[in-house]
């Protein structure tokens, strides 16, 4: 199963309309989780919200998340050694009040099973192919030390 997930905060119907497209063509199922979206999907299972207790088992049996650039979701497929798309939302789209969403996957784009889709085309993409997982860690030294920082200085700013 693919799961699609938004967060809680906000809406994010550009993403979950993007993957809404094209999931027919997906040989997976899709579950989207849509938060405070307004699209309702007509090609994929979908759900406002995940209860907190189902979540971890929903992520579990996810083959691969399809998400918002939210930094939770980024360290739960890490744990659960699950490959992640992000896309980021976008302030000059109204989906967010700034670009820091830009500034994460700018930091996380290239670790090993991390994807960013800036694109429609890029989230086909990635979501047609057979994706590695994050188990893959990054052993240097430099890689791991520059995400500990970003993420200390992340959570420190929010």
């Amino acid at each position: 199963m693919i799961l699609v997930t938004v967060g809680t905060q906000l809406p994010f119907d550009r993403l979950v309309k993007s993957v809404d497209t094209f999931a027919k063509e997906l040989s997976k199922p899709v579950l989207a989780q849509i938060g405070k979206g307004t699209y309702t999907p007509q090609n994929m299972k979908w759900i406002k919200n995940i209860e907190p207790a189902d979540f971890d088992r929903v992520f579990f049996d996810a083959s691969v998340i399809v998400s918002h650039a939210g930094i939770g979701t980024v360290l739960m497929a890490k744990r659960f050694g699950k490959p992640i798309i992000l896309v980021p939302r976008q302030a000059s789209l109204g989906e967010h009040r700034n670009d820091h969403q830009l500034a994460t996957v700018g930091q996380l784009a290239g670790r090993p099973g991390i994807y960013v889709a800036h694109t429609d085309d890029d989230l086909r993409s990635y979501l047609l192919e057979d994706l590695d997982s994050p188990s893959h860690e990054d052993s240097s030294e430099a890689g791991r030390a520059s995400l500990v920082t970003y993420l200390k200085n992340y959570i420190a700013a929010v």
